[in-house]
């Protein structure tokens, strides 16, 4: 019996040994996302008011002459949401653009007898005197990338302005994103602010906002102001077709669509600016369900791009190293929090199982635990003084910080799925996210 239990201790020893190790490893991972976190802020701070100024003189360019304006089509593209076709209809007729250079394509997939609406709305534009046509698919192959493509073998124009049907851009939308595309020919696209109609419906609307404030200061605007990769957001923006053509045209098999052609055309030397000032408003998920759907769907589709292109882009030679290590820092970010998955229970099952050392361990976990809350709250923070100084108190920001990191907790249920998802090759459908309003005309 004594020769058992020595054999159990033996055992339970090296395995604790074996996953103090994994634990390290995973905690290295985390702590150079907790340090590319910091640089990022830093960065962001460096180049803020450079970056306004530049995008200032950017959209301060103007536009040619009426008659000398380009054709442009507005893509909207939606999936068993009929209530929402007349607001982004109302919307798109109302940009500011001639009228006979704005055509308006419903990109609409629906089956559930959304398309009847549609066509409805549709007609009733037509009518008007407006070129609106809806292009129905009766199957949804590759779901909105291929929507998008086959929209673009029907028309011949040279741009294309992609709204999401929850979205509504002001009328100067198309003047000030395609001032910019038309001032500098080698951009391949222009991708505006998302804004939120219903950003204080709930505690968890008002999370979304902080957690999408953040993104679009510290990641897309610093990005943009430092020229790393900027990824298209999949709405309120505007491609050259020649670009998306270049880049070889919208392709399926991701969830993210729009990741994937943004790095296509990076890699080939086309980039896409980022606008600050150009906010679109846009309406969040209203119901945890209809969130964790939504954050399953992003997470999955950014890791299957990072599985497609993160290898291919490090061993491009055509590419400085410079481009690869940004590249590298930002795809690469996706492992971070599988990383920290991993980490956590891996490093506490290795101190209850007695591994060596495993005060100093206990003092790692600690510490990396401290210092990554801390750079999601220095992350969230910068974002809100960023982009709305002045509009929250530090006290305010502290509840809603702690709003937020109950609600991260919560979609970690969802996280963990989708990234296994991604690693065995798993592929899924396209869920749409569900909204919660019956979109009343707001124009």
């Amino acid at each position: 019996m004594t020769g058992l239990w020595e054999s159990f201790w033996a055992i339970a020893g090296w395995l604790a040994v074996i996953l103090a190790v994994i634990s390290l490893l995973g905690w290295a991972v985390t702590f150079g996302s907790t340090l590319a976190t910091f640089y990022l802020v830093f960065k962001h701070w460096r180049l803020r008011k450079a970056g306004i100024e530049a995008e200032r003189l950017l959209l301060a360019h103007g536009l040619p002459a009426e008659i000398d304006l380009p054709d442009v089509v507005v893509q909207i593209p939606t999936y068993n949401e009929g209530a929402m076709v007349a607001r982004a209809l109302d919307a798109a007729t109302a940009l500011d653009w001639p009228r006979e250079r704005l055509h308006i394509q419903v990109l609409d997939d629906s089956t559930d007898g959304s398309t009847v609406f549609a066509n409805e709305e549709v007609a009733r534009r037509r009518a008007e005197g407006f070129d609106v046509v809806l292009i129905h698919r009766k199957d949804r192959t590759e779901y909105k990338a291929g929507a998008l493509a086959n929209a673009m073998t029907l028309t011949p124009h040279g741009f294309f302005a992609i709204l999401d049907v929850d979205y509504v851009p002001d009328p100067d939308f198309l003047r000030k994103t395609m001032t910019c595309l038309l001032a500098d020919p080698k951009l391949a696209f222009i991708q505006a602010r998302f804004d939120y109609m219903n950003r204080d419906a709930n505690p968890l609307t008002r999370t979304q906002a902080v957690l999408l404030d953040a993104h679009l200061a510290i990641e897309q605007g610093t990005r943009c102001w430092a020229g790393h990769p900027l990824p298209f957001n999949g709405t309120c923006g505007v491609w050259r077709r020649e670009a998306i053509e270049a880049a070889g045209g919208w392709r399926g098999g991701t969830l993210a669509e729009d990741l994937d052609l943004s790095y296509r055309a990076w890699r080939i030397g086309r980039r896409g600016s980022f606008l600050m000032s150009v906010p679109v408003p846009g309406e969040l998920p209203e119901t945890m369900k209809a969130w964790m759907s939504q954050q399953q769907r992003w997470t999955k589709g950014f890791g299957e791009v990072m599985l497609r292109l993160l290898c291919p882009i490090l061993g491009d030679g055509s590419l400085s190293f410079g481009d690869r290590l940004k590249a590298a820092m930002h795809l690469g970010v996706w492992w971070s929090g599988l990383a920290w998955a991993v980490a956590l229970p891996a490093g506490i099952a290795a101190i209850v199982l007695g591994a060596p050392l495993r005060w100093e361990l206990a003092g790692i976990l600690v510490g990396q635990l401290l210092i990554g809350y801390a750079a999601l709250f220095v992350f969230l923070r910068a974002g809100n003084l960023s982009l709305r100084p002045g509009q929250t108190s530090l006290s305010d920001f502290l509840r809603e910080f702690a709003q937020v990191s109950r609600d991260l907790f919560r979609i970690g249920a969802v996280i963990g799925p989708a990234q296994r998802e991604v690693i065995f090759r798993k592929r899924s459908e396209f869920v749409r996210t569900p909204k919660s309003t019956a979109a009343p005309k707001v124009i």
